[in-house]
């Protein structure tokens, strides 16, 4: 017989009683706290949906209510602040995104919380492609070509984003550091407005989530030039990655994942992370999943939690380098 010691046992035998329990608090005639799933942004946002993705799935698996909570507001920095002082009774969770979890700390001074001590990672739930696209009409056919056009005319050509500090303003200004443009950032009150106006010629490109631009994309609208993934996007197989156009292990993806606050008991953590990971196995969740042109991640709280430590420091480069300032 091999010796376990009494710690790992301990360990064992709790994970264990969750794993066939209620969730704690949850009890009969409703009277349980419900599970509270932070959204830092407003509803219908990827953030919103991919929380709505897996909300049922984990209510079902924990015995209790699980309720999405629309907190919105300075780049998302509102809700992960209330997430971060909740109490770590594994019963306040936030869906978290690269805004809210690498990019918020190097524009907001004075953040209400630090993404690596604030919080313990639960489950990486997806990335979305980022997709570069101009006008339908640009002179730019592919992405090498608007690499020239750019640079034939520095400071002449116009990008939009849904709002300094957004996730298009960043990867747009990662793209710029990368291959040394100069190109003029003309922020909107939102994504879709940001569209608009670059379908009408009032702006010459931006480079935001595939689920906004495919639509435009697939109705002749707009030209795709590049993705922002290591990989070529299977809606449009014939379009290019960055990386893959000369700018090797550029990566720029959107990516969204649950935390919770710091001193979860690790327990609870491993509970979530089981059931979140199941949830994104089925195969009506990988569907809501795929309309938003996301790809499930299942995996470990560490990897996540690499994940994040990670892209602190290169967002940071960016967001100075850019010298970008949010709204």
């Amino acid at each position: 017989m091999s010796f376990i010691p009494p710690d790992t046992r301990r360990r064992q035998m709790l994970l264990a009683a969750l794993g066939s329990a209620a969730w704690p608090g949850a009890q009969a005639q409703g009277s349980a706290r419900p599970v509270r799933l932070i959204g830092p942004f407003t509803p219908g946002g990827s953030t919103d949906i991919l929380a709505r993705a897996i909300g049922p799935q984990l209510a079902a698996a924990l015995g209790t209510t699980v309720l999405i909570d629309n907190k919105p507001g300075a780049g998302g920095s509102l809700g992960a602040t209330e997430a971060a002082k909740a109490e770590a009774d594994g019963n306040t969770l936030l869906m978290g995104h690269i805004g809210t979890l690498a990019v918020n700390p190097a524009l907001y001074p004075r953040l209400g919380y630090d993404p690596l001590k604030s919080f313990v990672p639960v489950a990486w739930v997806a990335r979305v492609p980022n997709v570069l696209v101009v006008n339908a009409n640009s002179p730019a056919k592919s992405f090498k070509d608007f690499l020239a056009m750019v640079r034939a005319r520095p400071g002449h050509h116009t990008y939009s984003s849904g709002g300094n500090g957004s996730a298009a303003h960043i990867t747009f200004e990662f793209l710029k550091l990368r291959a040394g443009l100069f190109m003029l950032h003309i922020p909107y009150r939102g994504t879709a407005p940001s569209i608009t106006d670059l379908i009408a010629g009032q702006v010459d490109a931006t480079f935001t989530g595939a689920p906004a631009v495919l639509p435009h994309v697939k109705s002749g609208r707009l030209r795709a030039l590049a993705v922002s993934s290591p990989a070529r996007l299977p809606n449009l197989p014939d379009v290019p990655t960055v990386a893959e156009s000369g700018f090797a292990s550029f990566e720029a993806d959107q990516w969204y994942g649950v935390v919770a606050p710091a001193g979860t008991p690790a327990a609870m953590v491993a509970r979530l992370n089981a059931e979140i990971n199941k949830a994104l196995l089925l195969p009506e969740v990988a569907q809501q999943l795929a309309v938003e042109g996301a790809t499930p991640m299942p995996g470990t709280p560490k990897a996540f939690g690499d994940l994040i430590a990670r892209e602190l420091p290169r967002w940071a480069e960016v967001v100075k380098a850019g010298n970008v300032k949010p709204d």
